[in-house]
């Protein structure tokens, strides 16, 4: 079928997945679940044929990363399902409803979007989490996943296609694009009438790229260029625990550190004792002058290292003047996806929240936190960047619109 095909299938099937009540939807997630554990065996051996692809390509450690399925991360995909499961659902909830003085009842609902469209890169999971949150909120869903994770997104969706078909679930709701050229992704930014948003969720280019030429509405996710501020305020080793975590516990995600700030009064002595631990993960530092002369065996920074998302054990370090210095800093490189502060002073804290401009605003933790999972929302499809409809982690309800409905008696104007 062509993406035009698979997009009239999937807006046909929308109506039906609007239909369905919660009990429904959660029975074939937990379908999903069962038959993803009892098959992931099929899903590591497609998988493995990425990962020999990937390395046959050059890809990174990271991006490797990125793409490997091993029996625990099909596990967690499984658990994640269940979790979107217990999850309420939130299509059917009046949000408000209020009454005019000609005695009509205006109400409004939360409804589904319809059809999803999400062009993503080598993470297969995001496949899986795609699907459940789509089929949880009550829309259909298009993925266009990248060429190098092919295979494991063909096992993982004939899987979830698999489950559903026997519980009679409208499976045309959920397709996948098996063409991974640039042409499908073109055509699929271009099906108006067909797809009623489009999610980009990968590294700057790609987003850029579905941003600057979708003619369908786009919700934005962004490149993670996170920053770790620690004031002269900081208690030392929360801040070394925060910024290693943030930098290390997983270098290939969105919500990973780029970029470490340090107050001047206190890089004397923290940068040394930061750094030391850094080394463990063999961190590479790249600092500003000031930086060079605490740490002469770092790299100097370049001003392109400030706007890098690197996605690797690599870290920018700048020596700031001032709480303001490091917000100006942040608000003109970052990215608008998470930012922390480490800090015992309350009013820095405060003007901190207030004044970085970020989907997510950390003080004292690490900006590894930035997850639907971690805030409660399940499984999420992306962290959303910018400030129309949703931002942050995009969960069930930034997945629904609403319908306003009017209960009248006869009134007419």
């Amino acid at each position: 079928m062509s993406v035009k095909e698979l997009a009239i299938a999937a807006k046909g099937a929308s109506y039906k997945l609007a239909a369905l009540n919660e009990s429904a939807k959660n029975a074939v997630l937990l379908a999903m679940a069962d038959l993803l554990c009892e098959k992931a065996g099929n899903i590591i051996d497609a998988n493995k044929l990425d990962l020999i692809a990937g390395k046959e390509k050059g890809l990174s450690d990271s991006l490797l990363d990125r793409l490997m399925l091993d029996e625990k991360r099909i596990i967690d995909m499984a658990n994640g399902l269940r979790k979107v499961a217990d999850l309420p659902d939130p299509v059917g909830e009046v949000i408000s409803m209020w009454t005019r003085p000609n005695g009509l009842q205006i109400g409004q609902k939360r409804v589904p979007i319809g059809v999803i469209g999400m062009i993503y890169e080598a993470r297969p999971n995001v496949t899986c989490d795609a699907v459940g949150l789509c089929i949880k909120s009550g829309n259909a869903v298009i993925l266009r996943g990248g060429s190098e994770a092919i295979h494991s997104n063909k096992a993982i969706v004939k899987v979830l296609k698999e489950a559903a078909e026997k519980l009679k679930f409208p499976i045309d709701a959920i397709q996948l694009i098996e063409d991974t050229t640039r042409e499908s992704s073109k055509e699929l930014m271009t099906l108006n009438g067909f797809i009623d948003v489009l999610i980009p969720r990968g590294g700057a280019n790609l987003i850029k790229t579905v941003v600057e030429n979708s003619t369908v509405p786009v919700i934005e996710t962004g490149s993670g260029n996170c920053h770790v501020y620690v004031d002269k305020f900081a208690d030392f080793d929360m801040a070394i625990s925060i910024v290693f975590n943030a930098k290390t516990s997983r270098v290939s995600v969105c919500n990973s550190a780029e970029s470490l700030l340090v107050h001047k009064d206190i890089a004397q002595a923290f940068l040394p004792l930061c750094a030391k631990k850094l080394s463990e993960k063999s961190v590479e530092l790249r600092g500003c002058d000031i930086s060079l002369s605490i740490l002469p065996n770092i790299t100097k920074a370049t001003e392109e290292d400030y706007y890098t998302e690197y996605n690797d054990y690599i870290m920018s370090v700048k020596v700031v003047d001032s709480l303001e210095d490091a917000i100006t800093h942040i608000n003109k490189y970052n990215t608008k996806h998470s930012e922390a502060i480490v800090t015992n002073d309350y009013m820095s804290a405060q003007i901190f929240l207030n004044e970085v401009d970020a989907a997510a605003v950390y003080v004292n933790a690490s900006t590894r936190f930035t997850d639907g999972f971690e805030y409660g929302f399940g499984a999420e499809i992306g962290i959303s960047t910018q400030k129309l409809h949703a931002r942050g982690p995009i969960g069930l309800k930034e997945l629904t619109t609403i319908k306003y409905i009017i209960y009248g008696n006869g009134q007419i104007r």
